[in-house]
């Protein structure tokens, strides 16, 4: 009697999900050189050796009306993953990310005695927090990025792991600023501020224009000051240059296919709007404001909901307000610009910033991708 390979099911909806797998894919087989992967996958998890059952592509849909027009579908493809892994019986089950989906899709495949790990939290710490109770009966593990995640999944003793952030393995504690400019075309010893305004077109439609305005302000005093605009993708820069032309158009700025990353490492200072933005930026050691608006519905709908008392990752970190934070109508150029002018200005604030980004960034760099194969592995042993 031959013994079959080792079988892991694996759902990735997006992206990030997908980085996310193949990371750790590749760890596992470093242990597991057999076993078999199968799911849904997006392109690099299909390049490391999964069996796709799907495409991804099916699951990744942005928006309520996207979604309800959608949901047929995915109720379809999540009834399919169900019978098909009840059928096949994987030894573990990795939910990656994409919640709605995947803690249902979790729920029902414990149920079935198979062991699951939800991979990446949802924001429960910060809104709808009774999801917590959901997760607890769908998953046997949850892997969080960051410490105050666990603490949160502590309180109500649910299994979770702390295995730091992929983001902060892939980025250096010493970002190279000089190397940074010199591919971005700007002078080595030039003053130099980011402006990124999102990567939504509703961001974009809502802060663009403060966003411009407040660097207009800045070189007032700062006439040498350069500015540096990464945009996600063509119909953000198209998006963000009607709006320039309206509000703006004398004013100089090197617009960025991509490159947020290395136009932070490059900049003195950044203005951002809030998400994963705000940690990249603590990553690569710029110092920042962030500014946020949304419409005054949702705005007020979120105040009401929303249990955090900062929004930027650095602060939720930190557990402090280490980056200024102007919301809605504190969002506005001259308040921004009076935030930005000390970091641009006071060499000794901005290197003590710097250096508690470098203790946090050190903080949440544990190694990702083998912390979680490390997770998965202990639910095949037991």
């Amino acid at each position: 009697m031959t013994l079959r390979p080792l079988v892991i099911g694996l759902v990735a909806g997006e992206t990030s999900g997908d980085i996310l797998g193949a990371g750790l894919m590749r760890a596992l087989r470093e242990h597991l050189p057999d076993v078999r992967f199968v799911g849904v996958a997006g392109p690099r998890m299909q390049a490391e050796g999964c069996e796709a059952w799907f495409e991804m592509e099916e699951l990744a849909v942005m928006g309520i009306v996207e979604v309800v027009e959608r949901l047929p579908r995915l109720l379809s493809i999540r009834r399919k993953l169900t019978r098909r892994f009840t059928e096949l019986r994987p030894d573990v089950f990795v939910g990656i990310d994409a919640p709605d989906f995947n803690i249902t899709l979790e729920g029902r495949l414990k149920k079935q005695g198979i062991r699951t790990i939800h991979y990446v939290s949802p924001s429960v710490w910060a809104w709808r927090q009774k999801r917590v109770f959901k997760i607890g009966k769908a998953t046997d593990n949850v892997l969080a990025f960051l410490p105050f995640e666990k603490a949160f999944y502590d309180r109500f003793n649910i299994p979770c792991q702390f295995i730091g952030h992929t983001l902060a393995d892939a980025m250096p504690l010493t970002p190279d600023q000089a190397a940074a400019r010199r591919e971005l075309g700007l002078a080595e010893d030039a003053r130099c501020l980011a402006l990124l305004p999102g990567s939504r077109r509703a961001e974009v439609e809502l802060l663009s224009a403060d966003f411009l305005h407040t660097a207009a302000l800045l070189r007032q005093t700062l006439p040498e000051l350069e500015i540096v605009v990464p945009l996600v993708n063509a119909g953000r820069r198209e998006q963000f240059e009607r709006i320039k032309a309206q509000v703006a158009p004398d004013l100089p700025v090197h617009l960025l296919n991509g490159m947020a990353r290395e136009a932070m490492i490059a900049s003195d200072a950044a203005l951002l709007a809030s998400g994963t933005a705000s940690l990249e930026c603590m990553l690569a050691k710029c110092p920042m404001v962030v500014g946020y608006r949304m419409k005054p519905s949702t705005f007020w709908l979120a105040k009401r909901l929303v249990k955090t008392p900062w929004v930027s990752l650095p602060n939720l970190l930190a557990g402090k307000e280490l980056v200024k934070e102007l919301l809605q109508d504190e969002c506005q150029p001259a308040a921004l610009a009076a935030a930005l002018t000390p970091l641009l200005n006071d060499p000794s604030r901005s290197a003590a910033l710097k250096q508690t980004f470098r203790e946090l960034h050190q903080q949440i760099r544990c190694n990702a991708d083998q912390q979680a194969a490390q997770a998965v592995m202990k639910l095949i042993k037991h």
